[in-house]
């Protein structure tokens, strides 16, 4: 039974009316993000057809749990968001699983970009310029962050793997699809003295960040390895214990191999139809779904961009 799921939308400080693009009909014009598979508490989605209609994909996975293989998992494992960078993001940083679990009641963070769109000469934030705890401390309480962190341009098409403790941040006038750990949790480092509406500025969590940042030599990159499928074009971003990312690019039709127990998919580009068991379903750029282990014999055929994931 493939799953497709309903969006929820996130209001950001930074966000914009850049979802519609997606074929969403967005709450407002500061909308930052789209949590397109999503069975967190803070923004689960509810399934859209067949028998579980109606129920929330957090619902699901506790209760038909034959449905996804019978993962031991507690909760489902995966995050996938749609992101609108209006303005630029804060300065960022999640903790890894051992220190969230033990401070924050939730999995850490570990996630990957996959750039959408971007404008001329945009940028991300990505790592700091120092490799020692003492003088990244002491550039955090002088904020002296124009030297702090690394800047590094972006344009669509590009990926980018981002660890628990990494500094980053997406800058203004990018897109992106997200794919992370179920989690949450984010500690600011910077924020741009922005305020809110009532004039507020977001809180920022300083010494949080001191103590999850990692200070390995990040290389913002995985390495993509691209092959020919069926005369369709497979890459795979990146596969580790956390998640495997990987992109199909569409054009005509696939025969689609499920090799493991469920998956998730995002429609970034095209459109186009997927057949399940002789069930056809219409496919558009913008739509989420999970196939699950009682999906075979399936077909995808069309002219069409796919994000998918799974663990």
């Amino acid at each position: 039974m493939v799953l497709f799921l309903e969006p929820e939308f996130k209001e950001r400080i930074w966000g914009g009316t850049g979802l519609k693009a997606f074929n969403y009909d967005i709450p407002s014009d500061i909308t930052g993000e789209c949590w397109g598979i999503s069975a967190h508490p803070n923004g689960p989605n509810k399934i859209k057809n067949g028998r579980h209609q109606g129920k929330t994909l957090d619902q699901v996975w506790i209760e038909d749990k034959a449905l996804f293989g019978n993962p031991k998992a507690h909760t489902f494992p995966l995050l996938t968001k749609i992101l609108d960078a209006n303005d630029k993001l804060s300065v960022q940083v999640h903790p890894n699983d051992d220190y969230a679990l033990k401070h924050e009641g939730e999995y850490g963070k570990t996630e990957c970009w996959y750039i959408l769109d971007a404008k001329a000469d945009a940028e991300i934030i990505y790592g700091v310029n120092t490799t020692d705890s003492n003088e990244l401390n002491e550039m955090i309480d002088n904020r002296a962050f124009d030297q702090l962190f690394k800047r590094v341009k972006v344009q669509p098409g590009d990926f980018y793997y981002v660890p628990a403790g990494t500094v980053h941040a997406i800058g203004e006038g990018i897109q992106i699809l997200e794919t992370q750990q179920s989690s949450d949790t984010t500690y600011r480092i910077y924020d741009y003295d922005r305020t809110d509406k009532d004039g507020n500025q977001r809180a920022l969590h300083l010494e949080q960040s001191k103590a999850v940042i990692q200070l390995n030599d990040n290389s913002p990159n995985s390495t993509p390895i691209s092959k020919n499928i069926q005369g369709q074009k497979y890459t795979q971003f990146v596969s580790n214990t956390f998640f495997t990312v990987a992109r199909w690019e569409i054009s005509g039709k696939l025969n689609y191999d499920l090799s493991r127990d469920y998956e998730l998919i995002s429609i970034v580009e095209g459109r186009g139809t997927i057949e399940i068991d002789g069930e056809v379903h219409e496919l558009v750029k913008g739509d989420h779904l999970i196939l699950t282990v009682e999906d075979t014999n399936v077909v995808i055929e069309g002219e069409l961009t796919a994000i998918i994931s799974y663990v």
